[in-house]
């Protein structure tokens, strides 16, 4: 039976206005079902040379590091955190691909007359949350090749601005020859010998913009700063304000840059579906005396296998997801933030592929019971192993290192000596500082992390090795 025209009429009218109210409400539920099941943003922000003890919840004194100090009481404060190397392009390359630098054989810092960067074979953590639809930029110190081939953009970086190495790698250096040195927006270089007092703020901004604009997708925002890596420079607005000198005021601006990060995912309504991660390539470069960093009680500093020089701060953040306030003292690396971040995004390991890095999950989240996903953690230098972590021992290997004789002044670098070390062990618990050497005392421990050391030798090789090559496995 059909209805009388005047009363379909009205009822056609009445489903028009349902659907249209029906629409905007199911179309918020859509949103907030997304907003609910989509993978965490992820950002990792990573200081150049800063030591152990340079941010406020590590010790430092001399300036104030309030944003990074709320970070590590609103999340998760590492105590032993690690980089494999202690030198730029490998310690970057070991954090973007989860493994060893000797498995993808970058090692040392790469330079303006490198001919090699990161293999077109390797997947960078970029590439692997591809599969999860994220967004991903970089804004900072590249350093793992200049050429194209090696640039961001050709590593699943959509975006990418800032230098291709090392702020010092220019002709102002004290003791090399350097060409211009390039400031480069995606793969076009758009300046040469930029001003370094406005790079960290040029990073900061676009790091900002990217965060607002990305807001409804997920993304990977890795903000590598050229700074507190010699040259210092400071933007005009933080010069002179702290007790330290220059030095201070650069971690003050690199502390007001994380500040304006957590600002904007605040303001965009994405603080709790975010990841942040504040570390450092390597301990610091004690050279320069004034101008440098310090580990504070751990001995050496970077280009050495010693504590001052592998042993970074590491602050983690995610609020409701990171419990606040606590302090981490399991062994982790920079090689276990890839496999993590698959965890959290479900991105898949594209196989076959070795990844040396474990999911710290159960740690950042302070699982109950949860404990290091590391038998050993290895340090190289170069191509030889120089030392080796169990637990709460470490065993440095027979080796040369620099040591710091006289430091230099006004930016200008010192005087190193040449020391020899090993067979030595040490007991990391009651002794960080690596002072008194246990190996006589403990033979066991010496001859068990001697049998991981062959391990490491076998898979990753040891050149360094008097009598023994084993093959080198890198991939560039």
């Amino acid at each position: 039976m059909s209805l009388p025209p005047k009363i379909s009429t009205a009822c056609g009218r009445l489903a028009a206005l349902f659907v249209l109210a029906v629409l905007p409400a199911a179309a918020t539920l859509a949103q907030q079902s997304a907003k609910t099941e989509r993978p965490p943003n992820i950002v990792v922000i990573l200081a150049d040379d800063l030591g152990y003890a340079d941010l406020g919840c590590y010790g430092a004194n001399g300036y104030e590091t309030p944003h990074l100090d709320r970070m590590a009481r609103e999340g998760v404060r590492f105590a032993d955190f690690y980089v494999p190397q202690a030198v730029c392009s490998a310690s970057r390359a070991a954090l973007l691909t989860g493994c060893y630098p000797n498995r993808i054989g970058i090692l040392g810092a790469l330079g303006p007359s490198a001919r090699t960067g990161i293999n077109a074979a390797e997947v960078l953590i970029p590439m692997y949350l591809k599969q999860k639809s994220y967004a991903s930029a970089v804004y900072g110190k590249w350093h793992l090749g200049h050429l194209p081939a090696f640039l961001p953009t050709r590593h699943g970086f959509d975006e990418y601005f800032g230098l291709p190495y090392s702020n010092d790698m220019w002709p102002k250096h004290p003791t090399a020859r350097f060409p211009d040195l390039p400031l480069m927006e995606r793969e076009t270089t758009v300046g040469l010998n930029p001003d370094q007092t406005r790079l960290t703020s040029w990073y900061t901004e676009r790091a900002v913009k990217f965060i607002e604009t990305k807001r409804w997708d997920p993304f990977f925002l890795y903000v590598p700063h050229s700074m507190p890596h010699v040259p210092l420079h400071v933007a005009p607005r933080f010069e002179g304000k702290t007790a330290r000198g220059t030095f201070g005021d650069v971690i003050e601006e690199i502390d007001s840059s994380v500040g304006e990060i957590l600002d904007a995912l605040k303001r965009t309504g994405q603080d709790d579906r975010t990841l942040v991660i504040f570390t450092s390539d390597n301990g610091p470069w004690l050279s320069y005396g004034d101008h440098a960093g310090s580990a504070g009680r751990l001995r050496e500093g970077k280009g050495t296998s010693f504590e001052g020089g592998v042993r970074v701060p590491f602050i983690a953040r995610w609020p409701g997801k990171i419990p606040a306030g606590r302090v981490c003292k399991e062994p982790a690396m920079t090689i276990d933030l890839l496999p993590t971040f698959l965890g959290l995004s479900g991105a898949a390991v594209l196989s076959p592929r070795i990844i040396d890095g474990r999911d710290i999950w159960p740690l950042l989240s302070s699982k109950p019971g949860a404990r290091s996903p590391h038998e050993v953690l290895y340090f190289y230098w170069g191509e030889h192993l120089e030392a080796v972590r169990s637990g709460k021992w470490k065993l440095h290997l027979p080796h040369d290192y620099r040591s710091l004789e006289k430091p230099g002044a006004g930016g200008q670098p010192g005087q190193y000596v040449v020391k020899r070390i090993g067979p030595a062990l040490f007991d990391l618990e009651t002794d960080p500082g690596e002072t008194r050497d246990l190996a006589a005392q403990h033979p066991d421990v010496v001859g068990r992390l001697n049998e991981l050391a062959e391990k490491a030798r076998e898979d990753l090789g040891d050149t360094g090795r008097k009598g023994k090559n084993v093959r080198p496995a890198g991939r560039t």
